[in-house]
């Protein structure tokens, strides 16, 4: 078990679970989602993390044992052979396409779709810059997949395309500072970064320029579909967790892990406030 826990950082499901409830919630409005659903859409996000999770170390497992800071992970330090790391994806995908059976028909015939992008995005890096992007499409899916286990149609997504987009800029944003770790290992291996094709100071503001973005969606969404007063504060704890993101991009353990983690579950808290308050 603390293999598999070591493989897949099951850890940082903390980054897509409080928006892909926020989906939920949005979804059911001011009703309380049924006790089936909400543990099914656990499941579901648990599977599918798994899966992305361990379909990116096998697709970058060469890669990875290459670089000095990657080299230690369970693959290419021969923890985990690629056999098993195929049967831990396996069985992230079962678990995830069987929540999506039990949740609705709906969900089932969408859910390849997610599968496919856990497929494209870790190869991006290869070719464009834009792989940030696909990271951040991994993840904000999620909060569509939340919404459509409580509302199985295209009507009225307004609301839940906001929270996905806001989710895309995030991520991207925070990948990109994540990616400085690794500026002179993918200019050498001609890896498509931020930082490797513009450098790390200007590259960071790129991330600056899409947590803005980020902010701004969110705000979009506040006055869309919230209104609520008591859930300002949490927006604006928001908009300065992303500040702070920036300002602390250095110490990239503190942004990228700890300051992400509260961030997610700030947007949750807010949403949960504006629906019920």
């Amino acid at each position: 078990m603390r293999k598999f826990f070591s493989f897949v950082k099951i850890e940082h499901t903390l980054f897509s679970l409080p928006l892909i409830y926020s989906g939920v919630f949005l979804a059911a409005h001011d009703s309380i989602p049924p006790a089936r659903i909400l543990l099914l859409v656990l499941t579901a996000a648990t599977g599918a993390r798994t899966a992305a999770f361990a379909l990116n170390r096998i697709i970058d497992r060469r890669l990875d044992a290459k670089n000095p800071r990657t080299s230690d992970r369970d693959l290419p330090a021969g923890r985990m052979n690629l056999w098993e790391a195929s049967w831990v994806t396996i069985a992230g995908l079962s678990l995830y396409f069987g929540s999506a059976f039990f949740i609705s028909d709906f969900c089932f015939l969408l859910s390849p779709i997610p599968l496919l992008v856990f497929i494209i995005y870790p190869t991006m890096k290869r070719f464009t810059p834009l792989a940030h992007f696909g990271v951040g499409m991994g993840l904000a899916m999620g909060p569509l997949g939340g919404w459509f286990a409580i509302s199985p149609s295209f009507d009225n997504l307004m609301a839940p395309f906001l929270l996905s987009l806001f989710t895309l800029f995030w991520v991207a944003g925070f990948d990109i500072i994540y990616a400085t770790l690794d500026e002179e290992f993918d200019k050498k291996e001609s890896l498509y970064s931020f930082p490797s094709r513009f450098g790390k100071t200007r590259a960071l503001k790129y991330s600056g320029y899409f947590h803005l973005t980020a902010f701004l969606i969110l705000v979009l969404l506040f006055f869309y579909s919230l209104r609520s007063i008591m859930a300002l504060p949490l927006l604006l704890i928001t908009g300065y967790l992303l500040y702070l993101e920036q300002r602390k991009a250095e110490d990239v353990e503190l942004a990228f892990f700890k300051i992400n983690a509260v961030a997610g579950f700030t947007v949750f808290l807010m949403i949960m406030i504006g629906i019920w308050v």
